[in-house]
C-alpha cells in the first residue's frame, strides 16, 4: 500500500485538478443549472465513471500505450477536440438555451443523456490520462507492493477527492440559477463568455502534445 502521507500529497495535486476549470466542471455546473439539482448529479455520475475508464486504462498500461503509439493519441485527440467544438456551438447556435438560463422542465434531457455526455465528456478528454500517467508513476514504487493495487488505490482516492468537490459544486450551482433568473441581462454575456471558455479549451487540446 501507498503510505499514507504520500497518499495525502496526492490528494492535495487531485484536489487542484478538480477546482481546475475544464469541461468536466463545466458540464456539470451548465446542467445543474439548466435543469436542476438531478440532472446535476447524473450528470456527475458520468463524469466519475469517465474516471473509472482511465483508472483501468492507465492500471492495465493501456494509456501508456496510447501514449508510445502518437497516431493512437492523435485518434484520442480529435475526437475530444470535435466533441468540445461541438459543444462550443450548442452554447451559441441561434435558439439555443443559455447554458445559465434556468430550466422549469428538469427531465428535458434523459438521466441516460445526461450521464452518457458526462462520462464520453471525460473520457474523451487526452489531459485527464495525461494527470493519470504523469502522477501515477511518481506515487508507485515496487516496495509498497503490488503495482497494479496501488495504482487502483491512487485512483480510488482521485475518484473520491473528484466527487466530493463536484458534488459541492453541483449544490452551489443550483443556487446561482436563481441570480440569472432575476438578472436576464447576463443571459447574453454568459453565453458567450461559456462558448469562449469552451473554444479556448479546444485549441488548447488541439495544440496538446502526448509527452
Amino acid at each position: 500500500m501507498v503510505p499514507f502521507n504520500e497518499i495525502l500529497f496526492f490528494a492535495l495535486a487531485a484536489f487542484v485538478l478538480v477546482i481546475s476549470p475544464g469541461p468536466n466542471m463545466i458540464y456539470i455546473i451548465s446542467r445543474t443549472i439548466t435543469q436542476g439539482r438531478q440532472a446535476g448529479l447524473m450528470s456527475l455520475a458520468g463524469v466519475i465513471c469517465g474516471f473509472l475508464f482511465h483508472i483501468v486504462m492507465v492500471s492495465f498500461g493501456l494509456t501508456a500505450i496510447l501514449f508510445a503509439v502518437p497516431f493512437a493519441y492523435t485518434i484520442l485527440k480529435v475526437f475530444g477536440t470535435v466533441y468540445l467544438l461541438y459543444l462550443t456551438y450548442q452554447a451559441i447556435r441561434p435558439n439555443s438555451k443559455n447554458l445559465f438560463e434556468v430550466d422549469d422542465d428538469i427531465r428535458t434531457d434523459s438521466p441516460y443523456k445526461l450521464f452518457t455526455i458526462g462520462f464520453f465528456t471525460n473520457v474523451l478528454n487526452p489531459k485527464v490520462a495525461v494527470f493519470y500517467l504523469s502522477f501515477f508513476p511518481q506515487f508507485i514504487k515496487p516496495e509498497y507492493g503490488s503495482v497494479l493495487f496501488q495504482s487502483l488505490e491512487l485512483g480510488i482516492v482521485q475518484v473520491c477527492v473528484s466527487l466530493t468537490v463536484n458534488f459541492f459544486i453541483v449544490l452551489t450551482a443550483a443556487k446561482v440559477a436563481g441570480f440569472f433568473a432575476q438578472n436576464p441581462k447576463w443571459v447574453k454575456v454568459q453565453k458567450w463568455f461559456m462558448a469562449s471558455t469552451l473554444l479556448f479549451l479546444t485549441i488548447k487540446m488541439a495544440t496538446s502534445k502526448a509527452k
